[in-house]
C-alpha cells in the first residue's frame, strides 16, 4: 500500500537526518519535505514544497499519511518571544490541523525535555502548550519526542548549545541518563521506527528512552 510521509523542519538537525532515513526506507513511496528555500536535493521519492512560515493556506493543499514535525528555534535566533512562539507553537499546530483535515493518521512531534504548559521557563511552557494543542486534535497516533540537549553538527551555530556540549564531554559520565545529551540521529531513528509500528494512541518518548535507538 502506497504511503506518504511529510517532514516539516527538513533542514534542521533532526529533520535533515530523518529525511535521509525516509528516502532510503521502502515503507514510504513518497516523501514531502516542507522548506522555505529549495533543498538542493533530488530523489525519485522526494517532493520539495516551498512554503513561508505565514503561508498557512498552502498546507491545506498537502496530503500525507504520517507527519513528522521537527520544527524548532531558540529565542536568541527568533529574537522575540512572539517570533519564537510562531515557529514552535503556531506553525506546528496549523500543520497538524491542515494535515489532519486532509486525512493524516499519525503525527510525530519533536518537543523537549521538561515540556509543560505550567513551566516557569518560557521555552518549556510553549513546548507543553503545543503538545496539548496537538493532542486535542485526536490523531489516530500521536508520538511526542522529548529529547535533552541535541548533539550533532548544525549548519548554524548556537553558542549556548556549544558550551553545553563541551560540558557534557567533560562531565557526561556524572550526568543522569535522563539529562544526557542525545545524538539527533537517535531521535530520527526513533521517529521512523514508531511511525512504521502503526501503533494507535498517544505515546510520549522521553530522552532516556530515545538513547536506545
Amino acid at each position: 500500500m502506497a504511503r506518504t510521509a511529510l517532514v516539516a523542519g527538513s533542514t534542521g538537525l533532526i529533520g535533515s537526518t530523518l529525511l535521509e532515513l525516509l528516502l532510503a526506507d521502502s515503507h514510504y513511496d513518497k516523501i514531502i519535505a516542507l522548506s522555505r528555500k529549495p533543498l538542493g536535493l533530488t530523489h525519485p521519492k522526494l517532493e520539495n514544497v516551498l512554503i513561508h512560515i505565514d503561508e498557512w493556506a498552502k498546507l491545506y493543499n498537502v496530503k500525507a499519511d504520517d507527519v513528522f514535525c521537527c520544527l524548532g528555534t531558540t529565542i536568541k535566533q527568533a529574537k522575540t518571544k512572539d517570533a519564537f512562539r510562531k515557529v514552535d507553537f503556531e506553525y506546528p499546530v496549523e500543520l497538524a490541523k491542515a494535515l489532519k483535515q486532509n486525512g493524516a493518521s499519525s503525527f510525530l512531534l519533536v518537543s523537549a525535555l521538561g515540556a509543560s504548559k505550567t513551566s516557569r521557563i518560557f521555552y518549556n511552557q510553549v513546548k507543553g502548550e503545543v503538545e496539548e494543542a496537538i493532542r486535542n486534535l485526536s490523531f489516530q497516533a500521536l508520538h511526542i519526542f522529548r529529547p535533552s540537549l541535541l548533539l550533532g553538527n548544525r549548519k548554524e551555530q548556537r553558542s549556548g548549545e556549544d558550551a553545553a556540549k563541551i560540558f557534557y564531554k567533560i562531565f557526561g559520565a556524572l550526568i543522569p541518563q535522563k539529562y544526557k545529551g542525545i545524538e539527533a540521529v537517535k531521535i530520527a531513528r526513533a521517529m521512523l521506527v514508531e511511525a512504521k509500528s502503526e501503533k494507535q494512541g498517544l505515546f510520549t518518548h522521553e530522552s532516556a528512552e530515545l538513547q536506545h535507538y
